[in-house]
């Protein structure tokens, strides 16, 4: 389970003519801000509570007194579920269009696929799924060859994936550009960090946020930690690549 999250409002952008005063922007107090991803047994949930959830932000505060009226650090955003709601439509659909493909006899339905993101990497999701249920007739039948055989299924889904993307099918979730913007205005870093194939997460930024604001994004995916989703190793990896505290 994911640690204590505290709500990340996107900020609102009034028009030129309104006479609303603005609210104040997020970056008026120092902290680092990681939009992370909620719990996967919530992730399919009503609209309205998963919009509520995935905007959610682990505040780490800086100790230092000298800091206390500048900017944050950095802006650390996950991907999946955070940019763009990938899960259900995304990831599912082309884990079972390469399941269809290898013709497996194996289809993740919605609520099923909910319990399996318990389980954090594509590849340690399937394999926990079939040793469970039992492993395809056309698998291999030693560990190496069924490692090399979970690894092909992943690099096809990562290709249908990026597919996915690369024709804007999934759109990003509302405010995040403009988030991203007003990051980058006040010289705040922003960054993603996610278990998820770098491939993917590339795709999702260079396609869906456009590449003159991904080249001012770093990414941190794939295999850049020992220990996938809910280990918070990889958010405490990146958080002291940016951390000024």
């Amino acid at each position: 389970m994911a640690s204590t999250a505290f709500s990340l409002s996107l900020p609102t952008f009034p028009s030129s003519s309104s006479t609303v005063k603005a609210k104040p922007s997020i970056f008026s107090h120092h902290h680092l801000f990681i939009a992370k991803n909620v719990p996967s047994s919530s992730l399919f949930s009503s609209s309205t509570r998963i919009t509520k959830q995935i905007r959610t932000a682990f505040k780490i505060k800086c100790s230092s007194a000298s800091f206390s009226n500048t900017l944050p650090s950095a802006l650390l955003f996950d991907c999946d579920g955070v940019l763009v709601d990938t899960e259900k439509d995304g990831h599912r659909v082309s884990f079972n269009d390469t399941f269809n493909e290898k013709e497996l006899g194996v289809t993740w339905d919605v609520d099923l696929y909910g319990e399996l993101l318990k389980i954090g990497g594509g590849k340690e999701r399937m394999t926990a799924y079939f040793n469970k249920t039992g492993w395809p007739d056309k698998a291999p039948k030693s560990e190496e060859e069924r490692k090399a055989f979970i690894a092909s299924l992943h690099k096809r889904k990562t290709e249908l994936f990026m597919a996915l993307i690369e024709n804007r099918l999934l759109p990003l979730r509302p405010g995040v550009a403009k988030l991203i913007d007003q990051a980058l205005g006040e010289g705040v870093k922003v960054a993603v960090c996610s278990t998820s194939n770098e491939k993917a997460v590339s795709a999702v930024v260079s396609c869906l946020l456009g590449p003159e604001r991904a080249e001012k994004i770093q990414i941190f995916a794939g295999d850049v930690v020992p220990r996938k989703k809910p280990d918070p190793v990889s958010h405490l990896y990146i958080s002291s690549k940016h951390s000024r505290c």
